[in-house]
C-alpha cells in the first residue's frame, strides 16, 4: 500500500509528462491542464490504497480515460452549441494556444555549447510538432511505451487494445514520425 508520501512523489513525478501526453491530445493548455488534475484527484481518491508499484499503470489508465471523456463530453457540447447557434451572435477569438513548452536546460547539460543546445531545442520542437499530427491512437501508443517507458503489455492494459495493436500503432507512429522529421530535414 503506498503512503502518503509515496503517492505524493509519484503524482509530482508524473504532472509534466502527463501534462504533455494531455496536451498532445486536446491541443488547449487549460483543457490539458484540468484532465491531468482530474486524472490526480481519481488517483488519489480512489486508489490511494494501491500498491506503489501499480500507480503508473492506473494513473494512466485513467488519464486516457479522461481524455476520453473529455472528447466525447466537447462532442456534446459542439452539438448543442450547433443547434443553438443561430440564437446566439458568434463570437470571434483571436488568441491561439501556445502548444509547444520551452524545453529547460538541466543542470548536467550547462556545460553544452550555444550552438549545439539549439540545434537539440529545434529538434525537440519538430518532435513534438510532429507527435501532434499523428493520429490519436498512435500518439497515445508511443507517448505511453517511449515516454512513459511502459512494456507492450502494460500499454495494452492502458489503451484498452491487444498487445498486437499496440506494436501496430507505435510501429506506425515510428514510420510516420521519421518520414515528417526526414522531410524537415533531420537525419536520423
Amino acid at each position: 500500500m503506498a503512503s502518503r508520501k509515496e503517492l505524493a512523489d509519484y503524482l509530482q513525478s508524473a504532472e509534466r509528462r502527463a501534462f504533455r501526453q494531455a496536451l498532445f491530445a486536446v491541443q488547449n493548455e487549460e483543457d490539458a491542464m484540468d484532465i491531468v488534475q482530474d486524472t490526480m484527484l481519481k488517483l488519489a481518491h480512489r486508489y490511494s490504497a494501491a500498491p506503489v508499484d501499480e500507480l503508473p499503470l492506473l494513473f494512466q489508465r485513467i488519464l486516457q480515460n479522461t481524455i476520453r471523456d473529455h472528447y466525447r463530453r466537447t462532442k456534446v457540447r459542439r452539438f448543442v452549441t450547433t443547434l443553438f447557434s443561430a440564437l446566439a451572435p458568434r463570437r470571434e477569438d483571436d488568441e491561439t494556444p501556445d502548444l509547444l513548452e520551452t524545453l529547460e536546460v538541466a543542470a548536467d547539460e550547462a556545460h553544452i555549447n550555444p550552438e549545439a543546445w539549439l540545434m537539440r531545442k529545434e529538434v525537440a520542437t519538430m518532435i513534438d510538432a510532429s507527435l501532434a499530427l499523428l493520429p490519436m491512437r498512435q500518439r497515445e501508443a508511443f507517448l505511453l511505451r517511449y515516454w512513459e517507458g511502459l512494456d507492450v503489455a502494460d500499454t495494452a492494459k492502458v489503451m484498452g487494445c491487444s498487445e498486437g495493436s499496440v506494436k501496430t500503432h507505435c510501429s506506425r507512429a515510428n514510420h510516420t514520425l521519421a518520414a515528417i522529421l526526414r522531410q524537415k530535414g533531420v537525419s536520423l
